[in-house]
């Protein structure tokens, strides 16, 4: 990856949170934990996905720059989301969490040097892992949810009108 490239990676990574806080700020009070369809997930289990995601990328870039030889696996995000009762976890934590772990790691990916981009690991996914594979996907994952959220409120917005309890539309 030429440098220029990965200069703009790191840039989109450190817009990720912005772009995601503004998607997230447009979203009613009511649409927060309305799931657009069965398995779907609403927009506060997507924050409480993302702050665990970028809780693990966090870890895993400083694996893939400071260690040598690893075997890495994924984890299962829709377990994940029911086995820790994403709706029952704080929205305010979760955001937060997103926040630090990605201030925290912007500075550090930004002072990476080009060795530990390069080195090798094994993904079981993926096959042949680095932290450039990792910054390729990181880079666009919260402006990815950022747009989940947005259309997660546009289906909101176009759901059919509940109704009332005596049968009829509410209007």
């Amino acid at each position: 990856m030429l440098e220029a490239e990965r200069a703009e990676l790191i840039r989109q990574y450190e817009d990720g949170v912005p772009a995601f806080k503004k998607a997230l700020a447009g979203v009613p009070a009511a649409a927060l934990k309305w799931r657009p369809a069965p398995g779907a997930w609403s927009v506060h289990e997507i924050v409480c996905h993302c702050a665990d995601s970028e809780t693990n990328s966090a870890s895993r870039v400083r694996y893939l720059a400071g260690e040598r030889d690893l075997s890495l696996d994924n984890y299962d995000q829709d377990r994940w989301a029911i086995e820790f009762d994403y709706h029952a976890h704080p929205l305010e934590t979760a955001l937060a969490t997103v926040e630090a772990v990605r201030a925290n790691t912007g500075p550090l990916i930004r002072r990476l040097p080009d060795a530990a981009w390069q080195r090798v690991h094994q993904h079981k996914t993926h096959g042949r892992y680095t932290a450039e594979n990792w910054l390729k996907t990181y880079a666009v994952h919260l402006h990815e949810h950022a747009r989940q959220i947005e259309d997660n409120v546009a289906a909101w917005r176009r759901r059919p009108a509940p109704a009332s309890a005596c049968g009829g539309r509410v209007r």
